[in-house]
């Protein structure tokens, strides 16, 4: 039973998910809170399948110093990942190579009252492809690294501001590592980044800047099958805007909350949930998020 355990309570790290433009004019393509705790760990050589079924809400728009815009905003969005992961027993610089791939379905709806806004959408999202994972394993440490990028998939419309695609090509890069603090590794602190860089949507002619994003957890697992603890994660764009209408107003975000996982070894899979708050957000949403994910052992 040890070693299904070994395999399932590491977090599948490097995932991602697309949230669509919707997400009130944060150009970032990663949905911020997707993994937490052990974020920066993969599991062993082997085929995985991981579901997300991700929900978020927020009834806030804020400017650039923070402060919140009197618009009667309010975004609801619904997202079912698939991701299909791939861990080889291929090496290379000491670590174990990874792909993986990951399909969406979105469901946005988005309400403006002073701008008349009133859209709903459901869809398709981008495709998420991932073809670069090195994964290192220590004593006391798990590294990883990941190169992967978003492909416009999903149907954009430039008058449809719940358009679940972003009509744009992204490049993402991602470092990170988990330190275990016991002989057992039962005790965890981790820390996942990624850079992403955009492209131009073609209907806009419009570029986002890049963005920087780190996610965190600490966790600790209790008698093998349980695990509880905090995560949270920050991000900042990091470059101007470009194109007809744009400005060099930045913007960020912060949240935190608690997360709980469950290990189920009789079916090789492990029950993820985690609520988060933001907090802090400039010139973007400020709401909440709630994720549910199951990791499958295929």
């Amino acid at each position: 039973m040890k070693w299904v355990l070994g395999i399932l309570v590491g977090s599948l790290c490097l995932t991602t998910v697309f949230f669509s433009t919707a997400w009130a004019d944060a150009g970032n393509a990663y949905p911020n809170g997707i993994e937490g705790i052990k974020a920066a760990s993969t599991p062993p050589p082997g085929y995985y399948y991981r579901m997300y079924a991700v929900f978020y809400n927020a009834d806030t728009l804020t400017d650039n110093d923070g402060k919140e815009l009197d618009l009667d905003f309010d975004l609801s969005l619904f997202v079912n990942a698939h991701r299909f992961l791939w861990v080889s027993n291929h090496k290379i610089l000491g670590a174990d190579y990874a792909a993986d791939i990951a399909l969406t379905l979105m469901n946005v709806d988005l309400e403006i009252g002073k701008a008349g806004v009133d859209a709903s959408t459901f869809g398709v999202g981008d495709i998420f492809v991932e073809p670069l994972i090195l994964a290192w394993h220590g004593a006391c440490y798990d590294a990883a690294f990941g190169a992967g990028f978003f492909i416009p998939t999903g149907k954009y419309e430039e008058d449809d501001p719940a358009s679940p695609g972003s009509d744009m090509w992204t490049g993402m890069f991602s470092m990170g590592g988990t330190a275990y603090f016991d002989a057992a590794k039962t005790l965890s602190a981790s820390i996942l980044s990624r850079y992403e860089f955009h492209g131009e949507q073609n209907d806009t002619e419009v570029t986002p800047g890049n963005d920087f994003h780190f996610e965190w957890g600490v966790g600790k697992t209790i008698k093998e099958v349980w695990e509880a603890g905090m995560a949270g994660y920050c991000q900042w764009q990091v470059t101007d805007d470009s194109g007809p209408g744009t400005d060099d107003v930045k913007d960020s975000v912060y949240a935190f909350g608690p997360e709980v996982n469950l290990t189920i070894p009789s079916q090789k899979m492990v029950v993820s949930f985690r609520g988060l708050t933001e907090f802090g957000a400039e010139d973007r949403t400020e709401g909440y998020l709630i994720v549910l994910a199951l990791t499958k052992i295929l």
